[in-house]
C-alpha cells in the first residue's frame, strides 16, 4: 500500500470516528475544560484553584446538560412547553430531603427539621418518582389546552410548589411517629454528602480519604486537600449522570416509542389519524422528563449542605431554556452542547473573563456609568469598556437576553441547525440499493436509484 493510500485511509478511519456525537462531544467538553485551564494559568491559579475551577465547571456543565436533556423531551420530542422545570427540580430535592435526613422521633428544637431516616439512594428514587408522579397530575388536565396556556400552567403550578414550601403550615408535623416538615422559609439543612454516601455503599471511603491525603500532599495543595477533592469527584459523577441521561434519550428517542413522540410534534392529528393515543403518549413523555428534571434537581442541590425556597425562583427555568436554545431543540447531542456552552460561556463565563482581563492588565474602574461614559464625547471608549467588563457579574443576566435575542434572529434552529434524524434506526433499502449504492438518506428515502 502506497503512501498516498496509507493517508487517505488514516483520514477515512478518522472521519468515521469524528461523524459519532460522543466523540464531538467529548471534544467540546475537553476543550471548554482546557480553556479554563489557560484561564487559570493567566490568573496564576495554584493546584488547589485550579481543581476547584474544573470541579465547578463540570458540575455546571454536568447539571445543565442533564436538564436541557430532560427539557428536549418535553419541547424537542414533544412539543411540550414546559417553564415550570425549577418546580419539579424542587419536588425531587425536597422529597428526597424528607425521606432521607435523620430520623427523629422527638420534636426536634426549633429551626431544626427532621426525615424518616432512609438511605440516600431510596430517597433520589422517591423523589424522582414524586416529580414524576406530580408531573402526571399536571399533565392530566393540563394537556387539553394550547401550547401557550399549558406554558402558562406549568409556570404557575412551579410557583405554587415554591410557596407552599414557603407556607409554615407545613414546616414541621408528625408522620407515623416521625418529625418531619418542609422547613418553611428557613429551609432543609442536608445533613447527608451524597459522596461520602456513594463512597460509604460502596466500601470505598477509607481508602479514597487516605489517597488524597497523600496525593494532596505530592501536588502541594496544602492542608486538608479532601473538600477539595470530593467537589471534583462529584462533578465527574454528575458528567457520569450525563453520559446516562443522553445514552437513555439517544435510546428513547430511537425507539418506536420516541418516533410517535416526533410525529406529534411534528403533525398531533395526523398522529391520531394513524390510531395512536397521542394524549397517552405525551403524559408518559412529560411524567419522565419530569422525573429527570426532579433527579437533576437532586443532582444539583444535594452538595450544597442546605436548600432554602427562595433557591427555587423561575431563574432557573430560562436558563435551562437557553441552553437548549443555543444547542438547537430535537437534538439530544445539541442539548448537551448547549448545556456546555451555557454554563462555560454564559452562566460562568462572564465573571472568569472579567477576572482574567483585571489580572492581566491591572486597571481600574471608575465607580458611576456616568463617569465611565463622559469621556465618550473625547472619542475616549476605554473607560466605558473598563467599566463594563467591572461590572460583568451585574450584566450577566443582560448578555444572555442578548444572546437569545441573536439567536432567535439569526439561528433559531440552534448551533447544530436542523439535522435530520432517521425515520428508523434500521436502515430501509430495496433490492437495487444493496447491490448499487449501500448509503440511505437520513429520513429513510434513498439516493441516486430510482424505485423498483
Amino acid at each position: 500500500m502506497s503512501d498516498a493510500e496509507s493517508t487517505l485511509k488514516d483520514q477515512g478511519v478518522l472521519g468515521a470516528v469524528w461523524d459519532h456525537d460522543a466523540v464531538k462531544l467529548t471534544a467540546l467538553v475537553g476543550a471548554i475544560f482546557g480553556i479554563y485551564v489557560l484561564g487559570g494559568v493567566l490568573l496564576d491559579f495554584g493546584m488547589r484553584q485550579q481543581l476547584n475551577s474544573i470541579a465547578q465547571l463540570a458540575f455546571l456543565i454536568g447539571v445543565f446538560a442533564m436538564l436541557a436533556l430532560a427539557l428536549n423531551l418535553h419541547w424537542g420530542y414533544t412539543g411540550l412547553f414546559n417553564i415550570g422545570v425549577i418546580g419539579f427540580m424542587a419536588i425531587g430535592i425536597y422529597t428526597t430531603a424528607v425521606l432521607s435526613k435523620g430520623a427523629s422521633l422527638t420534636e426536634p428544637s426549633a429551626g431544626t427539621t427532621g426525615g424518616f431516616g432512609l438511605p440516600l439512594w431510596v430517597g433520589i428514587i422517591g423523589g424522582v418518582v414524586a416529580a414524576a408522579l406530580f408531573g402526571g397530575l399536571v399533565a392530566l388536565p393540563a394537556l387539553r389546552l394550547r401550547a401557550d396556556y399549558f406554558a402558562i400552567v406549568t409556570v404557575g403550578i412551579s410557583e405554587i410548589v415554591r410557596f407552599t414550601l414557603l407556607e409554615s403550615t407545613f414546616q414541621q408535623g408528625q408522620v407515623f411517629g416521625y418529625w418531619v416538615g418542609l422547613g418553611g422559609g428557613s429551609g432543609l439543612i442536608l445533613d447527608f454528602d451524597p459522596t461520602e454516601r456513594l463512597l460509604g455503599a460502596l466500601g470505598l471511603l477509607e481508602p479514597y480519604t487516605a489517597s488524597v491525603e497523600r496525593i494532596g500532599i505530592r501536588l502541594g495543595i496544602g492542608a486538608n486537600p479532601k473538600p477539595v477533592f470530593d467537589t471534583l469527584l462529584y462533578g465527574l459523577i454528575l458528567l457520569v449522570f450525563l453520559v446516562g441521561f443522553y445514552v437513555l434519550l439517544q435510546r428513547l428517542g430511537n425507539s418506536p416509542y420516541g418516533r410517535v413522540l416526533k410525529a406529534i410534534r411534528e403533525d398531533e392529528e395526523a398522529t391520531k389519524s394513524l390510531g395512536k393515543d397521542t394524549n397517552r403518549f405525551k403524559i408518559k413523555a412529560f411524567m419522565i422528563g419530569c422525573g429527570l428534571m426532579g433527579l437533576g434537581g437532586i443532582l444539583f442541590y444535594a452538595a450544597q449542605g442546605a436548600i432554602t425556597p427562595s433557591a427555587f425562583r423561575p431563574r432557573i427555568t430560562f436558563f435551562v431554556w437557553i441552553a437548549l436554545i443555543i444547542g438547537g431543540a430535537g437534538s439530544n447531542t445539541g442539548s448537551v452542547v448547549g448545556g456546555a456552552v451555557f454554563a462555560a460561556f454564559l452562566f460562568r463565563g462572564p465573571l472568569f473573563f472579567k477576572n482574567i482581563v483585571q489580572e492581566t492588565f491591572q486597571v481600574n474602574a471608575v465607580d458611576t456609568f456616568a463617569a465611565a461614559a463622559a469621556p465618550l464625547a473625547s472619542a475616549n471608549p476605554i473607560p466605558l469598556v473598563v467599566y463594563t467588563i467591572d461590572s460583568m457579574d451585574q450584566l450577566q443576566l443582560v448578555i444572555m437576553g442578548l444572546v437569545l435575542i441573536y439567536l432567535m434572529h439569526n439561528r433559531p434552529e440552534g448551533a447544530l441547525g436542523h439535522r435530520k434524524e432517521a425515520a428508523s434506526p434500521i436502515q430501509l433499502r430495496n433490492r437495487r440499493d444493496r447491490e448499487t449504492d449501500p448509503s440511505t438518506a437520513t429520513d429513510g428515502g434513498q439516493r441516486g436509484v430510482d424505485d423498483e
